[in-house]
């Protein structure tokens, strides 16, 4: 049974970061874990870890794609039951469209800073006219974006140095599909 995820962050986006999927699967796999798999081209890697500590996983897949490939990814590893509390802590349940809702995440969960770094990204987009809404639940950011991320003033609110300093690091940012899709590839045996 696959116990983690593997989520890398700035992997194959626009352009940026060309990471070949076999070469992530050669790469965790060198690390001793089974059963992996990848999912879509931007860094999602369903694995049965060789190590049981989240934080170790994601040093250790860093780590091997720093001496094997010209990329330093940042890393965020979350067990099962990890992003299997990241679905059931979802707090906008009434959005059906799952590339409005995404979930955002960095290794050990955001910062104790970061609920009230967000909210006030979320009232400085606001002033600007955004429908956009965000909140900590949890270790994790949910990011609402009801026109589409892409057009989302909120977003890069959060691109911000203080907040990015709040939330512990990095975000990386995955789409409601993704997180469902990677949790049913946990549970799929």
């Amino acid at each position: 049974m696959r116990t983690h995820v593997a989520l890398l962050r700035g992997v194959n986006v626009g352009g940026r970061g060309r990471l070949p999927m076999a070469d992530l699967r050669e790469a965790v796999l060198s690390l001793g874990h089974r059963d992996v798999t990848t999912y879509v081209q931007s860094g999602n890697v369903v694995l049965a870890g060789a190590v049981d500590d989240p934080a170790e996983v994601a040093a250790g897949i860093a780590r091997a794609l720093t001496e094997r490939t010209p990329l330093s990814p940042d890393v965020v590893v979350l067990t099962r039951e990890g992003l299997a509390a990241v679905v059931a802590g979802n707090p906008f349940p009434d959005e059906h469209e799952p590339t409005r809702l995404h979930a955002g995440f960095v290794q050990g969960g955001v910062g104790p800073q970061a609920p009230a770094a967000v909210a006030d990204a979320v009232e400085r987009a606001r002033a600007k006219g955004s429908p956009d809404e965000a909140c900590v639940v949890g270790g994790t950011l949910y990011l609402h974006t009801p026109d589409g991320l892409g057009r989302s003033e909120l977003a890069a609110q959060l691109t911000r140095r203080a907040v990015v300093t709040a939330c512990g690091g990095p975000i990386t940012l995955r789409n409601w599909a993704t997180v469902t899709r990677l949790l049913a590839m946990l549970d799929d045996d």
